[in-house]
């Protein structure tokens, strides 16, 4: 087969951009919702890696 799976592939990017957004929430003291969206942003990929 050798396609990539777009589904793991967009969750991944989406991930690292949650990532960055999280970094940015905690650089102006946002620290609990900066930990909420991580968590929930990154979430996803194992998710969809389970499944």
């Amino acid at each position: 087969m050798g396609s990539e799976n777009v589904i793991v592939e967009k969750s991944f990017r989406f991930a690292l951009k949650i990532i960055e957004y999280s970094e940015l929430l905690e650089e102006n003291k946002k620290y609990v919702i900066a930990r909420q969206i991580l968590k929930a942003g990154t979430s996803i990929g194992a998710n969809v890696r389970e499944s």
